[in-house]
């Protein structure tokens, strides 16, 4: 590891950085290290929000709450202040309602009041929402943007779905953009002329063509689409603005990128795919955490010591085991402890490829894998020790 002159710690960065994405693989810790980066925050006197677009329970639950939802909810103070370095700070958490978030953006950027009712309440929009490419992870964008706006929050962690979601979290605003943008919408924009008016422009090839969708998806259809893509199309424009404020939100100084992963080769595999990712984008990386990772417990003992130990143990003594049992119990242990150590030096090997890909100036933390699930705060709260050592 490089001195703490060469890298800031964890410490330093949740201090100075007002925004915290974790991103990494399912099945990592990223939600418990986002949850324990957050509550850090808080315990240090920052009002803190945490963000949640992974639709996992588990963030709930370990901040001592039944359930989150849409509208954001303050964990208990006296959970968050108990032994903590300030007893001024908050924190917040909510886990994003994609389409509620994405019905918020349709809304700020309509022409008015009806537009927006027209939108929200037509059926096509009703199936789009939820499936475009790229609206969800372009919805959660906004949202963070709408957080940093507001300027009510100190520290904001974000907690992204699973690697490969995550990625979409940042080419989000393309596919959405090519998405509407397409050829074959276009054309429908066209054949209404534009107005949202009718079909009174479509001429005899686009007439055939409609009266031929017509017969499989109904002419009712037909034209739900067409007013939807006309009034999309007026609010088009904000949406972009917004994605561009997003995509330089997320650029800035200011914020920093914490990817989470395991030894385990495919998260390794799919981190530094990601890391790449960050590096071309010019995104600010802070640095990789490791969860899970076996410890290097060398031992000088050899068998005679280790017999001689459970000899000297009053439970084991009790038990009048015989010598050639003791033996075959150590070489047990030895064995045990062997297949130990080999785990141990794979997951060193696997951390080295991440400390490389990171360089110098990158953060690279481990946490040991632990015997107990976290699911509390106390539990987040003893993290602490790891992440911000």
């Amino acid at each position: 590891m490089l001195s703490a002159g060469d890298v800031p710690s964890l410490t330093d960065v949740l201090l100075e950085r007002r925004i915290i994405v974790c991103v990494g693989s399912g099945g990592v810790g990223k939600t418990t290290t986002a949850a324990t980066l957050a509550l850090a925050a808080a315990r240090r006197g920052k009002r803190t929000l945490v963000l949640t677009i992974d639709p996992a329970k588990r963030l709930a639950n370990s901040l001592g709450l039944q359930a989150l939802g849409h509208q954001v909810q303050e964990v208990d103070r006296a959970l968050v202040r108990t032994g903590a370095p300030s007893q001024t700070g908050e924190l917040h958490a909510m886990m994003l309602d994609q389409k509620a978030a994405f019905d918020e953006v349709v809304a700020k950027h309509a022409k008015d009041p009806q537009a927006v009712k027209r939108i929200l309440t037509n059926p096509v929009y009703a199936q789009i929402s939820g499936s475009l490419a790229g609206a969800q992870e372009y919805a959660a964008m906004a949202k963070l943007h709408d957080f940093d706006q507001t300027g009510s929050w100190d520290t904001i962690v974000v907690d992204t779905p699973p690697t490969a979601h995550a990625l979409d979290f940042l080419d989000a605003p393309r596919k959405l953009s090519e998405a509407i943008d397409s050829p074959a919408i276009e054309w429908f924009r066209k054949l209404q002329g534009g107005s949202g008016s009718g079909w009174s422009f479509v001429g005899k090839t686009g007439a055939f063509v409609l009266k031929r969708l017509a017969k499989f998806v109904g002419s009712q259809f037909i034209d739900d689409l067409g007013v939807f893509f006309t009034e999309f199309n007026d609010i088009l424009g904000g949406f972009r603005k917004r994605a561009e404020e997003t995509f330089a939100l997320l650029r800035q100084p200011r914020v920093g990128f914490v990817l989470v992963a395991s030894p385990e080769p495919m998260a390794v595999r799919e981190a530094l795919f990601f890391h790449e990712r960050l590096v071309t984008a010019a995104m600010p990386f802070v640095g990789f955490v490791v969860n899970k990772v076996h410890p290097a417990l060398p031992t000088n003992a050899d068998e005679p010591a280790v017999v001689a130990a459970l000899s000297a143990n009053p439970g084991i003594a009790a038990l009048g085991l015989s010598g050639t049992t003791k033996t075959m119990a150590a070489q047990a242990l030895f064995s045990a402890h062997g297949e130990l150590e080999t785990l141990a030096e794979a997951d060193r090997a696997a951390i080295e490829q991440l400390r490389a890909a990171g360089g110098a100036k990158s953060l690279l933390i481990e946490v040991p894998l632990l015997r107990d699930d976290v699911h509390d705060v106390q539990r987040l709260v003893g993290l602490e020790r790891y992440l911000l050592a």
